[in-house]
């Protein structure tokens, strides 16, 4: 029987990270020994995501992907043999307006973990070593903006980041590249599409408009609102993370994407139907009311769309959970977990401040 798998999964109080952390747990223990989770708790973390977690193979550690000697204890003492790097200050807005935390997190901590983990793989027997994994987990954004017409990214397709978040991404994806090609660290690289579901940040759109919805507040689309997105639901997102741990091939890129192309005005107005079912106005009007388009953010890249027939192909892997779907199970995960964004520190009033969501 092969050896039941420790996995660290850097930033797994955030979004994606908590939900790959909760779907990895599930597994028996003859597939996975243990989860070590790094976070640093930073306004997108939460220790508000890892409630209920008590599980005997989760280890949580508050801390910095950019503390090597931390990082190399955990690789260490846990015998760990796969790492899923999911740790990225993440939020576009945030980049603009002040880039050297991205700087700081996406190109320099990558490298350090990148750095500590060449040493440990190194010391490895040679069988550990085959059994290996690093997973650079990155964005659809680093490819840059589509035209309407244009192609969806594919593994080919040349970087082209817009701006600085999608910049420290591509940085952190080029080190982990260069890593596995003048060193031999079996590293991969997958980049997904927008994630949507439970437990993500409210200053991302999808949460912002509905909380922002429930508290009256304005629903902010910037531009013309037509810029197009792929959606993916997050726990789709999560299966296709364990494929690649499971038969993905070292130095290989796989793209996920909900291959479903939605405009964000459409989005929005589509949320607004939900809760016009689900949560209507006391005053007998639609949410939809309440949009308000507002001025573009620099360097808006117009459409994203990936190309998912690698990951089909050689992973078995393809999306589950329908936009309509998905989108009606956000929608009630986040209508019955209103104290949760107390929890992640935003309130109404922080939302009113900030405005904006990102897309």
């Amino acid at each position: 029987m092969q050896k039941a798998r420790s996995i660290l999964v850097t930033g797994g109080a955030g979004f994606i990270g908590c939900n790959l952390v909760r779907r990895l747990l599930g597994r028996s223990a003859e597939c996975l020994a243990e989860v070590v989770n790094l976070d640093s708790l930073t306004y997108a973390g939460s220790e508000a995501n890892l409630r209920g977690l008590e599980d005997n193979r989760h280890y949580f550690v508050r801390g910095s992907v950019c503390d090597a000697a931390l990082v190399a204890e955990m690789l260490r003492r846990h015998r760990i043999d796969a790492v899923l790097h999911l740790a990225a200050e993440s939020h576009v807005d945030r980049s603009i307006d002040g880039p050297a935390p991205f700087v700081q997190t996406n190109i320099l901590g990558t490298h350090t973990l990148l750095d500590v983990a060449l040493a440990y793989w190194k010391g490895l027997s040679a069988s550990a070593r085959d059994r290996f994994r690093f997973v650079q987990v990155s964005t659809d954004e680093v490819f840059g903006s589509l035209e309407p017409d244009g192609e969806a990214f594919h593994e080919s397709t040349p970087y082209a980041p817009r701006n600085p978040y999608a910049a420290t991404k591509a940085a952190g994806d080029h080190l982990a590249r260069s890593y596995g090609h003048t060193y031999g660290l079996p590293v991969i690289v997958t980049n997904s599409s927008n994630n949507y579901g439970p437990r993500q940040h409210p200053e991302k759109l999808i949460p912002l408009i509905l909380l922002n919805a429930l508290d009256g507040l304005e629903l902010p689309l910037y531009g013309d609102g037509l810029q197009v997105r792929d959606w993916l639901f997050v726990e789709d997102h999560c299966v296709g993370l364990e494929r690649v741990l499971e038969v993905g091939l070292s130095g290989e890129s796989y793209h996920f994407g909900g291959d479903c192309q939605i405009t964000n005005l459409e989005l929005v107005e589509t949320l607004c139907v939900l809760l016009d079912e689900l949560r209507p106005r006391t005053d007998g009007r639609s949410h939809a009311e309440q949009i308000r388009f507002v001025a573009d953010r620099p360097g808006h890249d117009n459409r994203y769309a990936m190309d998912i027939r690698k990951a089909q192909r050689e992973l078995g892997w393809i999306p589950q959970v329908a936009l309509a779907e998905g989108l009606r199970e956000t929608v009630q995960w986040y209508l019955s977990n209103r104290h949760w964004c107390e929890a992640a520190g935003v309130s109404a009033g922080t939302r009113r401040r900030q405005g904006l969501a990102t897309c």
